[in-house]
């Protein structure tokens, strides 16, 4: 395969799975026990490598610090998020506005500035994300609730561009990708597990179990959709890849409104158009 498809493979193949994973999540019903549940089983997919894998070095613990703390933010914000809005209006903001952070900080902090023409589908984007999330006829209550969701579904998109930057930086510190996999997923899933524990006390037993199928399915694309990403972070600029892998918002969409049975009009599905391909003009 082309050196230039495979991180382009690499990333539709997260950009799928990672839509596949949030509709898991969202229609467990209980999203913080069936987020835990994904980390979990996330963490048990690395479980077997963790013998071949080398002890992290000084600096590798370093940036695995700085991923782990920005994840455990991003993954509050995403349960926040998921709890107050559908999929289809959460999941297209969360992610779409995901590349436009991910520039800005690679930016700051990776010296990774896109072009004209990425800046232009950064603008596209943007603008089908303010359609997409336009008021729709709703009571005041609603309004309330929607606002709220889209608040923590713009702070999980802040918290999508720092982790992408924060793992980029990571992948290209370690000295094998494994390392930095293994070492995060392992990581990643205490944060979450903690704080269920300490959210569901009395009941866990009765949540996870709830929401067991859900959590197994979505924690198993979850690591293929992140693993895939990891990968490609070592071979694209971290906003070509979160651009690309961005693309999850149409899959994301669509996912709500088949299957969850979610609003999607004529607004959205044009707004959905628009917003990949300002995500494509990025990738060019």
């Amino acid at each position: 395969m082309s050196a230039d498809l495979l991180p382009i493979l690499l990333c539709l193949i997260s950009a799928v799975s990672v839509a596949a994973t949030n509709l898991f999540v969202k229609r467990g019903g209980d999203v913080l026990a069936t987020r835990m549940l994904v980390s979990v089983v996330m963490a048990a997919c690395a479980l077997p490598l963790l013998p071949i894998t080398p002890w992290p070095s000084p600096r590798l613990w370093q940036a695995l610090g700085v991923s782990v703390m920005v994840h455990w933010a991003y993954q509050f914000a995403m349960i926040r998020a998921l709890h107050r809005g559908d999929l289809s209006l959460v999941f297209p903001v969360m992610r779409g506005l995901a590349p436009l952070m991910t520039a800005m900080f690679a930016t700051l902090f990776l010296a990774e500035t896109p072009g004209m023409t990425g800046w232009a589908g950064l603008v596209i984007a943007t603008a089908a994300l303010i359609v997409f999330a336009l008021p729709e006829n709703a009571g005041k209550a609603a309004k309330r609730l929607r606002r709220a969701a889209l608040i923590w579904a713009g702070l999980t998109a802040v918290g999508i561009g720092a982790y992408s930057v924060a793992d980029a930086h990571g992948t290209r510190t370690a000295d094998t990708l494994i390392s930095f996999i293994v070492w995060l997923f392992l990581l990643d899933s205490l944060g979450i597990s903690l704080a269920v524990l300490w959210a569901r006390r009395g009941r866990l037993r009765a949540s996870l179990r709830s929401q067991l199928k859900n959590g197994i399915i979505g924690g198993g694309l979850g690591a293929l959709s992140y693993a895939a990403a990891l990968w490609a972070f070592t071979l694209a600029e971290a906003a070509t890849v979160t651009a690309l892998r961005e693309t999850s918002v149409v899959f994301g969409a669509l996912f709500g409104a088949v299957l969850l049975k979610e609003p999607f009009g004529r607004k959205r599905l044009l707004a959905a158009i628009f917003l990949a391909t300002g995500l494509t003009l990025i990738q060019i």
